[in-house]
C-alpha cells in the first residue's frame, strides 16, 4: 500500500498561553515531549503537536499558526487517518497520531462560527516518538498502521 505523504510548509510554537503562534525554522522535536519552547511540551501528554492541512487554512481564508497548529502540511490528507499512525516529518522526526483535534470556543474568538466551520477538520494531534529538527519544505508521510507495526518488527 502507497503511503500518503506531504511537505511541511510552516512550522509554529505557543510560548504561552494567548500569545500568538511564532514561526520557527527549524522546529526541534523531542521524545515524548513535544517540540522545544512550545506550551503544549509536556511529557505523556496526547497533545504535543498539533497539525493541519494548508489546504483546509485557505479554503476558510486563515493563516497559517492562525487556529495554534504546530505542523502546516500541503498534499497529504490528515484527517481521515486513524489514531497510532505514524508520521516521518523530515528525516529524522516520527509522531504517532493520537486522534482528532476537537475545535474549540476560542476560534470564535478568531472569527465568529470558525469552531463550527472546523468541526471534523481542525487537524490531528500527535505524540512524539522519535525527536529531531524539521524544517518548513521537509517531506512528511503517513505509515499505514500495519506497515509502521512490520518496520517495527524488522528493526
Amino acid at each position: 500500500m502507497e503511503s500518503a505523504s506531504g511537505v511541511v510548509t510552516s512550522l509554529q510554537i505557543c510560548p504561552g498561553h494567548g500569545v500568538p503562534m511564532q514561526p520557527v525554522d527549524p522546529a526541534v522535536f523531542t521524545a515524548d515531549l513535544g517540540l522545544q519552547g512550545c506550551r503544549h511540551a509536556r511529557a505523556g501528554s496526547r497533545r504535543q503537536v498539533l497539525l493541519i492541512e494548508e489546504e483546509t487554512l485557505d479554503r476558510l481564508g486563515l493563516e497559517p499558526g492562525q487556529v495554534r497548529e504546530n505542523v502546516t502540511t500541503r498534499g497529504i490528507d490528515l484527517s481521515p487517518l486513524p489514531v497510532d499512525t505514524r508520521l516521518i516529518v523530515g528525516d529524522d522526526v516520527e509522531l504517532w497520531i493520537t486522534g482528532p483535534c476537537q475545535p474549540c470556543a476560542l476560534l470564535d474568538e478568531i472569527r465568529s462560527g470558525l469552531q463550527a466551520e472546523l468541526q471534523g477538520r481542525r487537524g490531528v494531534l500527535a505524540w512524539v516518538k522519535r525527536g529531531g529538527q524539521v524544517r518548513v519544505g521537509d517531506r512528511i508521510r503517513a505509515l499505514p498502521v500495519r506497515q509502521a507495526a512490520d518496520e517495527q518488527e524488522d528493526s
